[in-house]
């Protein structure tokens, strides 16, 4: 034992966010497991791939046993896309980015005035379709930035123009707005229990709304930027008209700005906001698996100030320090000091950058160096 290593070690719990660009959760948690048990081979491992409600967020809810559907929707750019939710017994779990993420844009292109969340509309329909009555929307990893608008539209909204005509998809076209209407809106919805599941509490407009803040990562220029928060804006003013009151305090509401404000067009159709990883935690079944385990390894790409904001590490490790467990993390690339990772219920991190420095060959080969850090940890923590 060369870490305080635990002394009885039943079973270790790898709840484990995915490495974007380079490993999925489920990959992750397959290659930590490899790695530890080339140390112990007889060591009980159970797994549990985490998703903070962004990208991945499907993928992990499959892994803990919801079943998998399909269906085909609208892209961001309005190309047909198939995207998928994941379903057990009458709970769902939709994820926006799989209808109206960035990772379906072409290579390199961008569409931030005009990127449109229809689609996520339309997998939300998919949903309550299949028979949900609870549905959990992860929203994260936008191509958006069109307050929602375009999701509303799909569950039967109505944005016209100063001539009655339906305005166009995306944030810009939300400037030539003349009206809203949200009696067509899907009835269902009165009997759902919707929850927005989010690690950002952003609101929709202002220096801290998802124009500003998200928006650049985009393609927005900073003209881009300006227009779809004075659009945004004057969207949430018009649809002050259209409800009431209760449209511009949903706007400054935290939540309201995440993915592109989709967060506030969940909000208009009644969701609740709960910090994504604590929701998904709770779906995913983390609580049970926590008491069997004595040590918990979790991760991410990179371990950074971000990740102290609501990301799925800081979750877990925050869940896992409340009930007294051991927790250590694997990432791509570590960049906070030792005492911000004990601060957050972190005894140690394992970068795989300590292996290989240079992203160009670290990222490609994430699998076995990541089984190797491991191994590390089977070493300093487990024997």
């Amino acid at each position: 034992m060369t870490d305080g290593a635990v002394t009885e070690v039943a079973r270790v719990l790898v709840a484990a966010d995915k490495f974007k660009g380079s490993l999925t959760a489920v990959q992750v948690a397959e290659r930590v497991t490899a790695g530890l048990r080339r140390v112990v081979p007889e060591l009980e491992v159970e797994t549990l791939p985490v998703a903070d409600g962004g990208d991945g967020t499907v993928a992990a809810a499959v892994a803990a046993g919801f079943e998998r559907r399909e269906v085909t929707v609208t892209g961001p750019v309005g190309d047909t896309v198939t995207a998928a939710f994941a379903l057990r017994g009458t709970t769902a779990v939709v994820e926006m980015a799989e209808a109206s993420g960035l990772q379906l844009l072409p290579a390199g292109v961008f569409a931030p005035l005009t990127a449109t969340t229809y689609g996520s509309g339309e997998l939300l329909r998919a949903a309550l379709d299949a028979g949900a009555t609870s549905i959990v929307f992860g929203v994260g990893g936008s191509a958006t930035t069109d307050g929602g608008a375009g999701m509303l539209a799909a569950l039967g909204a109505r944005f016209l123009d100063a001539d009655g005509e339906p305005v166009g998809p995306g944030g810009g076209a939300l400037a030539g707005l003349a009206s809203a209407d949200l009696s067509g809106l899907d009835p269902r919805f009165a009997d759902v229990e919707l929850v927005l599941a989010s690690d950002v509490d952003n609101p929709l407009t202002g220096p801290k709304g998802c124009a500003a803040v998200y928006g650049p990562q985009k393609g927005a220029s900073p003209e881009d930027v300006e227009t779809l928060d004075a659009a945004l804006a004057h969207y949430a003013r018009v649809l002050e008209k259209a409800i009431g009151p209760q449209a511009a305090e949903l706007a400054a509401s935290p939540g309201a700005g995440g993915a592109g404000g989709i967060g506030y067009g969940a909000l208009l159709i009644g969701a609740s906001f709960r910090p994504g990883i604590e929701l998904m935690l709770d779906v995913l079944g983390f609580a049970p698996a926590l008491e069997r385990a004595t040590l918990v390894i979790t991760g991410e790409g990179s371990l950074d100030e971000q990740t102290l904001h609501g990301k799925a590490p800081a979750g877990v490790a925050a869940a896992a320090r409340a009930a007294g467990k051991d927790v250590v993390a694997v990432c791509g690339r570590l960049a906070l000091a030792p005492e911000a990772l004990g601060a957050a219920g972190i005894r140690r991190a394992y970068p795989l950058s300590a292996l290989e420095p240079d992203p160009a060959k670290s990222i490609p080969n994430a699998g076995p160096l990541l089984e190797r850090v491991a191994s590390d940890i089977a070493r300093d923590f487990l024997s």
